[in-house]
């Protein structure tokens, strides 16, 4: 594989996202090899992710387990794209000519899964005895500067019609991306489910209704009698009749969940959840 335009289009925009995020490009040291090659440390509890990753290209990456690496053979490919993701003195910077390849939502996903995190604040009612959680994307990207992450941000906007802020970070250049409205979080989490769905061992962070139990789970302990509730209530509201049957009905027509999700105007996830539930039954 010497050229970028031979990867197929989710390549191109997990092997992007994963440059930007956990990987790099490297030259091994003193060696004879005239390519870079691609490399990616992971520990020992993100293994499943890694290979859920590497199912994507047919050879092309590759797992080392002892030395718990993501790696690539030296190849054409990777010198040539070297210089769209580091300066002349080995910084890395966001590649700005190929954010245009960057419009499938496993862009998003690698993105996500490799520097994000799914924060939750919460707001304690003791007099209502009632919880308030409000969810947060957070993407740590704070290795790069201000403008790129606003070109980076201009970019989601405008492809997947996602708001994301600069937020202060002491850490890096300064500067995250975070998602500040509950809308646009779980407009996130929606746009990567239908990836993120394969791969189970991410759902802490990808799948909503799994995190929110188990902050049920982690409240209960502490306050056993308060209700907990979160500021996307009309997600999780019972399901009517008419919708059960339109669902059971566009199941069998062969429609997937994302067209069923979009029809009852329900998250990805709460349809596979509600699915589940009615073949269960």
């Amino acid at each position: 594989m010497h050229n970028f335009l031979q990867l197929t289009p989710v390549q191109q925009n997990i092997l992007i996202a994963s440059i930007i995020g956990d990987g790099e490009i490297t030259k091994l040291y003193k060696s004879r090899r005239k390519n870079h090659s691609y490399r990616e440390h992971f520990g020992i509890d993100q293994k499943e992710y890694r290979k859920w990753k590497v199912s994507f290209f047919n050879g092309l990456l590759y797992i080392t387990h002892k030395s718990q690496c993501v790696r690539s053979s030296s190849l054409p490919l990777f010198t040539k794209l070297y210089p769209h993701f580091y300066h002349d003195d080995g910084s890395k910077h966001i590649p700005l000519s190929l954010l245009p390849y960057c419009t499938l939502p496993h862009f998003l996903s690698v993105l996500y899964m490799d520097d994000g995190s799914l924060c939750i604040s919460s707001q304690i009612n003791r007099r209502k005895k009632r919880i308030y959680l409000t969810p947060h994307i957070y993407l740590y990207l704070q290795c790069y500067p201000p403008h790129e992450l606003q070109q980076l941000q201009n970019h989601i906007f405008t492809h997947f019609g996602i708001t994301f802020r600069l937020s202060k970070h002491p850490d890096g250049q300064g500067n995250i991306l975070k998602t500040t409205s509950v809308k646009d979080t779980f407009l996130f989490l929606d746009t990567i489910a239908p990836v993120t769905y394969t791969c189970p061992s991410m759902y802490y962070k990808t799948n909503w209704n799994e995190r929110f139990n188990m902050e049920k789970q982690k409240w209960k302990n502490r306050f056993p009698d308060f209700d907990l509730l979160t500021s996307s209530s009309e997600r999780v509201k019972p399901y009517s009749t008419e919708e059960i049957r339109l669902l059971k009905e566009m199941k069998q027509e062969g429609a997937t969940i994302q067209e069923i999700a979009d029809v009852l105007q329900r998250s990805y996830w709460s349809i596979v959840y509600k699915w589940r539930e009615i073949k269960d039954k």
